[in-house]
């Protein structure tokens, strides 16, 4: 193969795998070389500025876990998106030619037929049929995110750090409250409300 060079590579095209989508939605191609801070940008624009309901993000071969960050940055800055992931598997056709032909040969070019997997990601303002497969409802607690993040937007490079760090303990203390709920509504079973210490004994 020291004389062949890759010439070309194509993908085939194939159709987005979601049903039931806007002829003009934007997709994303994720390429591996693609830089993540201008597909955002162009990302957001296309949702903030024009408006747009959903977006497509998709990428195969290595560029996939690139799509799969843009996706997750999306949610963070936008949230309240709704998801539905499809893995595929997409043919690459490499074309090579030969560099160094023999002299009265054909001068040979090989087609090779790759197989790598391809994701599609979409992103949707507008709720989804939460019964096809790869749906991801929005995450609830983005909300407080955001309105953290918007209070110390000064410190953009450690929002995000700072973020985490102060949440664990008031979701704890939420699920011990809860459980403290609980407990008492367990025996209720007669449907009475009383709640004598009786019945721990």
């Amino acid at each position: 193969m020291e004389n062949f060079r890759k010439v070309r590579t194509s993908e085939e095209e194939s159709p987005l795998p979601f049903p039931d989508l806007p002829p003009d939605v934007v997709e994303m191609k994720v390429k591996e070389g693609s830089k993540i801070r201008n597909l955002m940008n162009f990302a957001m624009a296309q949702m903030e500025l024009k408006g747009s309901r959903q977006i497509v993000f998709s990428g195969c071969g290595r560029a996939v876990t690139k799509t799969i960050t843009c996706v997750e940055i999306m949610k963070r800055k936008l949230g309240g998106l709704h998801q539905v992931t499809k893995v595929r598997y997409k043919t690459l056709l490499e074309v090579w030619e030969n560099q160094d032909p023999l002299p009265g040969g054909p001068a040979q070019n090989l087609t090779v037929h790759k197989n790598v997997p391809s994701i599609c990601i979409l992103l949707s303002r507008d709720p989804l049929d939460p019964n096809q497969t790869g749906y991801q409802p929005p995450e609830p607690r983005h909300g407080l995110g955001t309105q953290l993040g918007e209070a110390g937007e000064d410190t953009s490079g450690s929002t995000a750090k700072g973020l985490k760090r102060p949440l664990p303990p008031p979701r704890e203390e939420l699920l011990t409250k809860k459980l403290q709920v609980q407990v008492p509504d367990s025996p209720r079973g007669s449907g009475t409300t009383d709640r004598q210490p009786d019945h721990h004994h």
